[in-house]
């Protein structure tokens, strides 16, 4: 994994854009951290550089937004509020796993099981201030994306 101190929201998205650019449709990229450590900033950062011009908020009372993007969709998806592996399935989490879709997770550690066994990992801390994140990038392969 690699590791990334960003300094604000702004580089916090900026992160996720330099992310975005080197995802494809049919990736899932499963988000792990503690409230508000950046997550739905860094999905925001992801969409941009992908061509998502809807705006990008936080799925926590909706579980799941999806918005249109060149390829088809972008699933952003909070499991935040989710608390058995029947409301998984009740919300169809696998049924975005596919080739027209960029599957973004937050709270990924709620699906545990369930991702594919390729994936890409994003972890967010808090850091030493208000506005730092630390941010480790990687996948089960290991590829420092």
């Amino acid at each position: 994994m690699r590791t990334v101190v960003t300094g604000s929201m702004q580089e916090t998205i900026a992160l996720g854009r330099s992310i975005g650019a080197t995802l494809k449709p049919g990736e899932v990229v499963a988000l792990f951290g503690e409230l508000g450590s950046g997550k739905t900033q860094f999905v925001r950062g992801i969409c941009d550089a992908i061509g998502v011009r809807t705006p990008v908020t936080s799925p926590t009372f909706t579980l799941i937004n999806e918005y249109p993007a060149p390829f088809g969709i972008v699933a952003h998806i909070d499991l935040y509020r989710i608390t058995s592996p029947s409301e998984l399935r009740d919300i169809g989490l696998e049924s975005y796993f596919h080739e027209r879709c960029l599957c973004l997770i937050e709270w990924a550690d709620r699906a545990s099981g369930l991702l594919p066994p390729v994936h890409h990992e994003v972890r967010f801390q808090h850091g030493a201030t208000e506005t730092e994140r630390i941010i480790s990038v990687g996948n089960d392969t290991e590829d420092p994306r």
